[in-house]
């Protein structure tokens, strides 16, 4: 892949305090009926989705002997044809390691095939500061990559080890709480209110799913009536497509392009999913709609974004570096540098 370091880059989802609202059902939604979106505190939420260029740098850096399966063949669209294009070669041995890449052109568009087990290893390793090493099997050597963190997963794959996982009190990266995911998406921005709107494009109209350059407001990629809003190969855009579209925070694709993990267990034995996809309907990207999915599994229609958590008494956010891997085939007003912009830079281990 060629070089180029750069980070993920976040937003700051202020007015801590603010009230939350009914989601689900009895809000006209999906699923079990909860108040959605009351956060105490102030934090910073992925911008974009995780990409795949982005995940492609964090399983070089661990997944060399991919214990865990943070890998899987269908992210290659050579075997899915809703994958994201990540390629994987090698034996998966410590004389042939696997190595991984993935195409200019797919690089910017977000990764998918993820469980909420593989969202959590990638937020443990942004924790540790992004090491490189081999995974060997034993959790207690391999807390310093994946294993332990933000979240302590000890080896945890099946969908009963995965919902007794917790954020533990120390965590600075992680996949976000249902209220900290709603209220980047919906809440207006306009104090510490319960004042939402129903989409995450800053509006009560559901957005169109036309791709339009340059934007004119309120798109998303989702399958409306017309079909998709782009088709094979990519299906999903790059993330930022929709360049005026975002949240009243700045976040961009909370709703469409991929369902997104987040912290909550629905119904007992789900973690929930929010925000819709490419093969949804409008209806989903709606802020009464609750998903649900085995945390364990891993779909083409799903993928991540992150979450930093200031560490007590710090004020400052820390940088993540993580690899680039390809610049935009069409010209946005946002092009996707993923620069940070907000806050003093900590150098970290370097990829």
């Amino acid at each position: 892949m060629p070089s180029g370091l750069t980070s993920l880059q976040f937003v700051t989802v202020g007015n801590p305090g603010n009230a939350g609202e009914l989601s689900g059902a009895g809000a006209g939604g999906y699923g079990p009926d909860r108040v959605c979106g009351a956060v105490a505190y102030t934090y910073k939420m992925g911008k974009f989705e995780v990409t795949a260029g982005q995940y492609c740098a964090f399983l070089n850096a661990v997944a060399g002997i991919d214990t865990y399966g943070v890998y899987v063949r269908d992210m290659d669209t050579t075997y899915n044809q809703y994958g994201c294009n990540i390629k994987r070669t090698g034996n998966g041995t410590a004389q042939t390691p696997y190595t991984y890449s993935v195409a200019n052109d797919w690089a910017n568009r977000p990764v998918n095939f993820v469980s909420w087990g593989d969202a959590a290893r990638f937020a443990n390793w942004l924790h540790n500061g992004q090491p490189t090493g081999t995974l060997t099997g034993n959790p207690a050597q391999d807390a310093w990559l994946t294993e332990d963190g933000s979240y302590y997963l000890n080896g945890a794959t099946t969908t009963a080890q995965l919902l007794a996982i917790t954020r533990k009190d120390n965590a600075t990266w992680v996949i976000p709480s249902e209220d900290e995911w709603y209220k980047a998406a919906y809440h207006k921005n306009d104090g510490v209110t319960g004042n939402y709107w129903d989409y995450p494009t800053g509006t009560n109209t559901a957005p169109s799913n036309q791709l339009i350059d340059p934007d004119p407001g309120n798109n998303a990629n989702y399958a409306g009536h017309n079909g998709h809003t782009i088709g094979a190969p990519y299906y999903r855009t790059p993330v930022g497509e929709f360049e005026n579209s975002e949240s009243p925070y700045g976040t961009f694709d909370q709703g469409g392009n991929l369902w997104e993990w987040n912290e909550a267990i629905l119904s007992g034995s789900y973690r929930g999913l929010r925000g819709g996809g490419f093969n949804a309907g409008d209806a989903c990207l709606h802020a009464a709609y609750r998903n649900r999915f085995n945390p364990e599994d891993k779909v083409g229609t799903m993928g991540f974004r992150i979450v930093e958590i200031p560490e007590p008494g710090c004020a400052g956010l820390f940088l993540i570096g993580c690899l680039l891997s390809a610049r935009r085939g069409r010209r946005s007003k946002y092009p996707l540098l993923f620069e940070h912009k907000e806050a003093k830079v900590t150098k970290r281990n370097e990829l």
